[in-house]
């Protein structure tokens, strides 16, 4: 039995940012394998190129690095994009980064990174990705968002910060865009498996708290994720507009 043809995205476009590992490098990975035309992002352009000839072997995969805090690069980037690989029918902002530090000794310089890096990107990426799916009347912005878009932990007060106005953002992206027939959408992952926790994974007090804290009784796998990206860069999400999708194991469900 194959799957209901509103979930097809085969052929379309979609730029991943952050994509050269991680939850980003899983995202493009299942878009490619649900048969659209993939681009990477990121500043690293050694790492973009390893991703790249690792996912080859799915699908059409081209590489576009550029910096998603500057906006000039941001134009210039998308431009080049659109001109390699045709109009953008699917954005996944998915950079960012972490920091964990009690909130009295977090630093400027570290704070300013997590908003740019983190939310600050979203909003140049996302407005210039917009101004061209506004004439078309068509598109789907899907912003990686957390759990920490709804609570927090101890040494993350920044992180959290950056992630609950994604969140609002999303939501106003909705309202802005939506009538222009553009869905901006949240997926909002919980304590996930990768590169980036493979610390904390290794903490076996704290990973024995997620496994614990989280009904499914284990930490994300990246392809528990890939479902819902199809799910919201398809037409099956034509009328789901302004929400956050949380992929926690149930974490945020219970006390």
């Amino acid at each position: 039995m194959t799957s209901h043809p509103l979930f097809d995205i085969a052929g379309r476009v979609a730029l991943v940012t952050g994509s050269s590992r991680g939850i980003g490098f899983a995202l493009a990975r299942g878009l490619l394998e649900a048969g659209c035309v993939v681009v990477l992002n990121g500043r690293d352009r050694a790492a973009l190129e390893r991703a790249g000839k690792e996912l080859s072997d799915f699908g059409t995969v081209l590489s576009e690095p550029f910096d998603v805090t500057d906006s000039a690069a941001v134009a210039e980037g998308i431009a080049r994009v659109e001109d390699r690989a045709g109009a953008l029918d699917i954005l996944v902002n998915n950079t960012g980064v972490q920091h964990r530090a009690p909130f009295t000794e977090f630093s400027d310089e570290d704070w300013y990174r997590l908003l740019d890096t983190n939310l600050s990107s979203a909003f140049l990426v996302g407005r210039e990705v917009a101004r061209r799916m506004l004439p078309r009347g068509r598109g789907k912005i899907v912003n990686i968002c957390s759990v920490q878009s709804e609570t927090v932990r101890p040494g993350i007060a920044p992180y959290a910060a950056t992630k609950g106005g994604l969140k609002l953002l999303t939501k106003g992206m909705c309202a802005d865009l939506g009538p222009a027939g553009i869905q901006v959408n949240g997926l909002a992952p919980g304590y996930f498996e990768t590169e980036l926790t493979a610390a904390l994974v290794a903490d076996e007090e704290f990973s024995a708290w997620v496994r614990g804290r989280t009904p499914a009784g284990r930490w994300g796998r990246v392809e528990d994720l890939v479902g819902a990206l199809i799910f919201l860069s398809s037409d099956a999400s034509a009328f789901v507009n302004g929400q956050l999708l949380y992929v926690d194991g149930g974490m945020l469900s219970v006390l």
